[in-house]
């Protein structure tokens, strides 16, 4: 989806909080046992019993007396706390109903594989259906679609194992141009869902009506969870860059497809990534980046710690902390040498191998490194990808680029759809779609594209 991955924030926030990761294992009835003496030593004001199935590291981080703080800190938010109903099984969390005076929120606990609680996380429960969506990997159904076209499955190979597709043809025989659907941190499946928006699906069925093919994949950790196939675990490539590359090429080899003209197009982190792509793969006829991050990707998440922060409501002082969460760890890895491994443990849910190969990604660079067209598309309501900071950069640096398009969407979210009220990842809970000028301005800009000409080499 996008840039989920937002603010460490502390337990009594009731924020948006999520790694934008996907999870362990189903949880066990042991995780499920111990989130419910958790929850019942909460209601009790017992937090000394509330901590006594933390990991040591969670421990850490929130002992019982800071436990307590964060406690009275969402009460004197969410009102005086009722009770709570039996932990449930989302997707790979527990989600566990708490009900205060002034409403229900949703507290999600993970646990590791000794069962003990490592990571805890309570927010709305808008917001919690987002995160502990119970969407499971399918192969694509084959249909036609509403006024021609049809979408046929095609799956893409990984290390892990095939990632279900979906290539979506217009009506006709082609051969047609077509683009690689690629998409934003976290977990997601081939439409991109969140809440009840499927952009991906929006995006691919509009580009059909308008001549154009496309494909769209499960990412890696969507179908195998953390299953990634290569050594360090979690590494920005394998989450990325490589499925997008083979995606590719697996679409430039299908009937009805123009194999000159196979573009791709990503989203928050996908877009991020597109440039690493297209120095991974010259046969491509160009890029479009939808909301982009132009800068490394820690000084996007302090501002987004910062303004999810105040939007939530946060006092100062957990403003700071959660700013300072990302800004200490941004000094960790500035410490770590061009050719040294990552330091040990976890940043927001995701060991530090991660983080470091995604901090060392630089979109801009990549991009200069370029010579074909890029596309740059942007809402101006965005709230995780900023239309200044990220967008601005991207003009102002490539703006006297050949080949370089820019359109900026007034009124549009991160998912190019129309913006909510509320500033936070809440406003997704509400159905919408890609709004169609969106879709009519990225046909008419692949359309106008010229055939790649055959590379002899691609990019180490």
């Amino acid at each position: 989806m996008l840039l989920r991955t937002t603010v460490l924030a502390a337990l009594g926030s009731a924020a948006l909080l999520c790694s934008g990761h996907a999870l362990a294992e189903s949880p066990s009835a042991a995780c499920g046992i111990r989130t419910t003496a958790m929850a019942e030593a909460l209601g009790h004001g017992d937090f000394a019993k509330a901590v006594a199935d933390f990991t040591p590291e969670l421990a850490g981080k929130l002992d019982a007396k800071a436990l307590g703080q964060a406690w009275a800190s969402l009460q004197s938010q969410s009102g005086a706390y009722r009770s709570h109903a039996t932990p449930l099984v989302r997707a790979n969390v527990m989600s566990t109903d708490l009900v205060f005076a002034k409403g229900t929120q949703v507290m999600l606990t993970r646990c590791d594989p000794q069962d003990r609680i490592e990571t805890v996380r309570i927010m709305p429960k808008a917001v919690a259906g987002l995160l502990s969506r119970a969407v499971k990997p399918h192969p694509e159904q084959p249909h036609a679609l509403a006024g021609g076209g049809r979408v046929l499955r095609l799956d893409v190979p990984s290390p892990a194992g095939p990632l279900f597709g979906a290539l979506t043809l217009p009506s006709g025989e082609g051969p047609f141009p077509a683009v690689v659907l690629v998409s934003g941190s976290g977990d997601n499946d081939r439409d991109e869902l969140i809440g009840p928006n499927r952009p991906f699906k929006d995006i691919a069925e509009g580009l059909a009506r308008m001549g154009i093919a496309s494909l769209r994949y499960d990412k890696r950790n969507f179908d195998y969870n953390q299953t990634w196939g290569d050594k360090s675990g979690r590494v920005i490539d394998s989450e990325v860059t490589d499925d997008a590359v083979t995606a590719a090429r697996v679409l430039a080899k299908q009937p009805h497809i123009d194999a000159r003209r196979v573009f791709v197009v990503g989203h928050s982190l996908g877009a991020m990534m597109a440039p690493r792509i297209g120095r991974r793969d010259p046969q491509l006829a160009g890029l479009v980046l939808m909301a982009g991050p132009a800068r490394h990707i820690l000084d996007a998440l302090e501002q987004q710690a910062r303004e999810q922060s105040v939007r939530a409501g946060l006092s100062a002082e957990d403003v700071q902390k959660n700013v300072q969460a990302v800004i200490d760890e941004k000094a960790l890895l500035a410490k770590v040498g061009p050719d040294e491994d990552a330091p040990a443990g976890n940043f927001n849910n995701a060991p530090q191998t991660y983080w470091l190969s995604w901090q060392r990604v630089d979109p801009v660079a990549d991009a200069r490194a370029l010579s074909i067209p890029m596309l740059f598309l942007q809402g101006a309501s965005d709230f995780q990808v900023s239309p200044t900071l990220d967008f601005g950069r991207w003009k102002q640096l490539l703006g006297q680029r050949d080949g370089t398009v820019f359109h900026l969407y007034p009124g549009l979210s991160h998912l190019f759809m129309p913006a909510g009220k509320t500033g936070t990842i809440a406003d997704y809970t509400k159905p919408a779609a890609v709004d169609p000028k969106v879709i009519a301005d990225l046909a008419t800009w692949i359309k106008a594209q010229p055939a790649r000409e055959k590379a002899a080499n691609a990019a180490p």
